[in-house]
């Protein structure tokens, strides 16, 4: 026997204990639950292998604790085991030629397969189809006695059946199951933490482990936590005889299960699933971190029995890790179109997801403050589908001393102008709308398949034209000629006539994709068909917005004495105050839609202002003033307000976009070229949709733009969010949130196939 292995074997033994102990005991843990699983799954393998190395103390003969002395105990009836781990094909093939071996000759294994769901384990008992106690699993043979909390579970029936008709409850039932935060409900947690200026959190299942174990009943409850039912620990007279029963009998008594469960004859069926859940993980609604596989027949189950903490007759298929620690290096800077200033983390690199990642998204310098991540630490990086690696945030556990603050650079390292963040921002932006980083940015998007489509024009391309400065801005390419770009290293004259044409072909791209195609900030393919659906031509809307900005400086302008002489002291003045100078320093996005649909503007003022008056009284004289100088903006700008789906900010981004002498001066020269600036007129076959307002998510059986078209063609609106005045949303495959809005505002949901029946008269 190796020495070598022994030695390993006791340094995983140390690893591990200390890992248990900074999770379970100090609560600060310095690894990823992956990296724990490898740690624990390597040394377990040495001692099935060696039996003589494994000893009386080794943490894979015993079950992890979530114990804590704040609550009572609650012994489990039955020990609420883990399972064993697999992390590829051929560990579910040897673990199911294990379990043969000890069951008779010729048995045929079928299986149940479901979600591994990554939350808190939760054993509830009814008592004559009452809740009478919940606990955690806490060491696995006592759980912390946390039913008061569960019982602020929506989810959790207090009574069972749910349903008379399913029959009588048995005398006693004890399920067990995961609870857990839906991705929706921790993000809506964390918009309210950043709301009330407080820190957000970092980890959901933490998240979820900390709302179930609050003294206070009732702070549970403001928590939106559900929970999923999955098996059975005891029953008194409940007689079942595979796991698919007992998911079906779970679901008949009025239990949340999870309904991506399903049943499968063989091993084989359920490998050839794996890649099919790894892909469509990421658009479950809640998180998931594998999948268990379950022996169907429940006598095998038995028979198979219990392996140290493990049952023989499940396993946790583990998916490739989407988390692992690794140390921040540096911090660098990119500036985007817009002139956002993304920072971004430059890593050790690490293993993540199938491939090696060396820098990541910090999304933002406040983020950044509110997680405290400082130059140095160690941090957790996710990288989950194809989304781009972000930071989670730091482990605080892992510091010593060395690490120091991140803070946002002061000007611009493409350019040197000083950096800004606009009021109310949390991001910091390059206020040069010529600085080169910019500029690039803004050519390569301009170009790109889902914009102009300029083919033959790549990065490289826009880099060459710009240092050799025939390009400075969009509009540039369009002037281009074939002498200067046959002078440039690489462009034969193929490649030159080829691009000449490629630029020549989209001067006639639909006005709705030019306009999409400028990079004007919230501006894409749906609000731009929005627009161009209101606006016939560039000129109609430089003329619209130009007379909402004139109006809302001179709105500005007047109130400014008022603002001027109530403010004062500002930390004097309460949050009323506060609210009606910020409103009043923002009368487009903040007054003018506010007051549009209002029957009495003048008494709706009034009442806004009320708060002012009892500090810094508004004269009759200027309340005219001011009422005359709002309704001018309302007017010149209601016909940007009224189209559904564009709001208040997004309607302000316009505005200025527009109002901006650069971006004038672009248009114009782009119009100059001959590039289309005006909308086709669109051809009404029937008017079977006439009146009706439609919002599109998911994925369809033809692309939302063919979709869009076919609904207007029939005299039918399509917007981009959903509100009261939608009639309907279509929901295809993977919808998003717009579904859950729409049954928030009892809006009708159908189908791709409903839509198209309304159409035909079906």
């Amino acid at each position: 026997m190796s020495e070598n292995l022994a030695q390993r074997a006791e340094a995983l033994r140390e690893q591990i204990n200390y890992h248990i102990y900074r999770y379970n005991v100090l609560g600060d843990p310095i690894i990823t639950d992956h990296e724990y699983d490898k740690l624990f799954h390597e040394l377990r393998q040495i001692e099935e292998d060696n039996p003589d190395l494994a000893t009386p103390d080794s943490p894979t003969l015993r079950v992890g604790s979530d114990l804590s002395s704040d609550f009572d105990k609650i012994q489990h009836a039955a020990p609420i085991l883990s399972l064993a781990n697999a992390f590829d094909g051929d560990d579910l093939v040897a673990w199911e030629e294990r379990n043969l071996k000890r069951l008779p000759s010729n048995t045929q294994l079928d299986y149940v397969l479901e979600p591994k769901l990554d939350g808190l384990t939760i054993v509830i008992t009814y008592e004559n189809g009452i809740l009478t106690h919940a606990a955690t699993r806490g060491n696995g043979e006592l759980g912390d006695n946390v039913t008061a909390n569960v019982k602020t579970i929506n989810t959790v029936p207090l009574r069972i059946p749910v349903d008379a008709n399913k029959g009588a409850p048995p005398e006693r039932l004890v399920v067990r199951g995961e609870i857990l935060f839906h991705k929706d409900d921790f993000d809506a947690l964390n918009k309210e933490q950043v709301a009330q200026g407080l820190d957000t959190y970092v980890n959901a299942r933490n998240t979820a482990s900390g709302s179930l174990k609050q003294k206070d009943s009732r702070e549970t409850a403001k928590r939106n936590l559900t929970a999923y039912i999955y098996s059975i620990v005891d029953s008194d007279g409940v007689m079942l005889e595979t796991e698919w029963d007992i998911v079906g009998y779970l679901r008949d008594m009025g239990f949340n299960v999870i309904t991506n469960a399903d049943h499968y004859p063989t091993l084989s069926n359920i490998i050839q699933q794996l890649p099919t859940w790894e892909a469509k993980r990421d658009s479950l609604p809640f998180e998931i971190d594998g999948l268990v596989i379950k022996v169907n027949d429940l006598s095998h189950v038995r028979e198979l029995g219990v392996s140290g903490k493990d049952p023989r007759g499940a396993i946790a298929f583990k998916f490739p890790a989407e988390e692992a620690t690794t140390k921040l290096l540096d911090v660098t800077i990119n500036i985007g179109r817009t002139g956002k200033v993304t920072p971004t983390a430059q890593l050790e690199p690490v293993f993540i997801g199938g491939v090696t990642v060396s820098n990541a998204s910090l999304h933002n310098y406040d983020q950044i403050e509110s997680l405290d991540i400082r130059m140095g630490d160690m941090v957790i990086v996710k990288r989950s589908g194809d989304v781009i690696p972000y930071v989670v945030g730091p482990v605080t556990g892992a510091r010593t001393g060395d690490e120091a603050p991140i803070n946002p650079p002061e000007i611009c390292p493409f350019c040197g102008t000083p950096l800004i963040q606009p009021e109310g921002a949390v991001d910091w932006f390059c206020p040069n709308p010529k600085c080169p980083e910019r500029v690039f940015r803004s050519l390569e998007f301009f170009v790109s398949r889902g914009a102009m489509d300029i083919d033959g024009m790549g990065p490289q391309t826009i880099q060459a034209l710009i240092e050799q400065g025939l390009i400075t801005d969009e509009a540039d390419i369009f002037y281009l000629t074939e002498e200067p770009l046959l002078e440039l290293e690489g462009f034969a004259q193929k490649k030159v006539d080829n691009l000449l044409a490629s630029i020549n072909m989209a001067k006639s791209r639909p006005f709705a994709q030019v306009l999409a195609s400028l990079g004007i900030d919230g501006i894409g393919t749906t609000v731009s068909n929005l627009i161009t659906d209101n606006f016939d031509t560039i000129d109609d809307l430089l003329q619209s917005t130009s007379a909402i900005k004139s109006a809302e400086q001179a709105f500005i302008e007047y109130v400014q004495p008022i603002i001027d002489s109530a403010k004062g002291d500002m930390f004097g003045q309460t949050d009323g105050v506060k609210k009606v100078i910020y409103r009043l320093n923002h009368p487009n996005t903040e007054l003018a839609p506010r007051y549009l649909s209002a029957k009495d503007v003048q008494a709706s003022v009034k009442r806004f202002l009320k708060p002012l008056n009892e500090t810094s009284p508004v004269s009759d004289e200027q309340l005219t003033g001011m009422l005359d100088k709002l309704v001018d903006l309302m007017q010149a700008s209601s016909k940007l307000h009224n189209i559904e789906g564009l709001g208040p900010i997004l309607v302000q981004n316009i505005v200025d976009w527009f109002a901006d002498e650069h971006h004038q001066n672009l248009l114009k020269k782009m119009r100059d070229a001959g590039v289309n600036m005006q909308a086709e007129k669109k051809e009404i076959a029937r008017t079977d949709l006439a009146g009706k307002t439609f919002v599109l998510t998911g994925t369809m059986s033809v692309s939302r733009n063919e979709l869009k078209a076919l609904i207007e063609a029939h005299g039918g609106k399509v917007s981009g969010s959903v509100s009261k005045k939608t009639s309907y949303v279509v929901a295809g495959d993977s919808p998003g949130s717009k579904v859950e809005k729409a049954e928030k505002n009892g809006v009708s949901i159908i189908t791709e196939d409903e839509l198209r029946a309304m159409i035909s008269g079906e």
